[in-house]
């Protein structure tokens, strides 16, 4: 056995330096950042939320890099932590702690990094607790289906259909005169 740079390695079997275990990452990390991000911003609703919540996934990939052993499912396991991350983040106690001050700080306009259709839409959807909006996103913006979904989030598929069920039914609730979000598709 030998070792390369901190690394052992075993004789008849390559390693991977850190070198190229480095370029790999940052290819995989500039090819999905973006995406990631987008999801993040529907899942949090702010921006700067959505960035430190993709920063802290990403540095997350990045320790955990040499334990991914099937790179053709690194997409859905940076979904997975980038999910664990968001769970993380609303079930901490300070989160929920709200400050009130006699003026408000004005606040620019809420920049936007997904894709940009249907705005209204997702500002309402970011009115949803947390699990529904996760469930929102996952199915109907990752579009991924109820098993892949609830494998994500670590629930039941019938939980995944009971979360989506409710917020949809939240959405038609707020938004009744829309023919596709009603369910009177024919008014159109």
């Amino acid at each position: 056995m030998g070792t390369i740079i901190g690394m052992q390695m075993d004789a008849g079997t390559s390693a991977t330096t850190p070198r190229s275990r480095d370029a790999d990452f940052e290819a995989w990390m500039t090819a999905r950042q973006p995406a990631l991000l987008r999801t993040a911003c529907l899942l949090t609703g702010e921006t700067h939320t959505a960035e430190d919540l993709v920063q802290t996934t990403l540095a997350n990939m990045y320790l955990a890099w040499d334990r991914v052993a099937d790179r053709e499912h690194v997409d859905a396991y940076a979904r997975k932590a980038l999910l664990n991350e968001f769970r993380s983040l609303w079930r901490r106690p300070w989160r929920r702690r709200e400050v009130s001050a006699e003026q408000l700080p004005e606040v620019a306009g809420s920049e936007r990094s997904y894709d940009g259709h249907n705005d209204a839409l997702w500002q309402f959807v970011a009115t949803l607790p947390p699990k529904q909006r996760a469930v929102i996103v996952l199915r109907y913006y990752e579009e991924l289906t109820e098993a892949e979904a609830a494998a994500a989030l670590g629930i039941s598929v019938g939980t995944v259909k009971s979360q989506a069920s409710r917020a949809l039914a939240s959405l038609r609730a707020a938004i009744p005169d829309h023919p596709e979000l009603s369910g009177r598709e024919d008014e159109r």
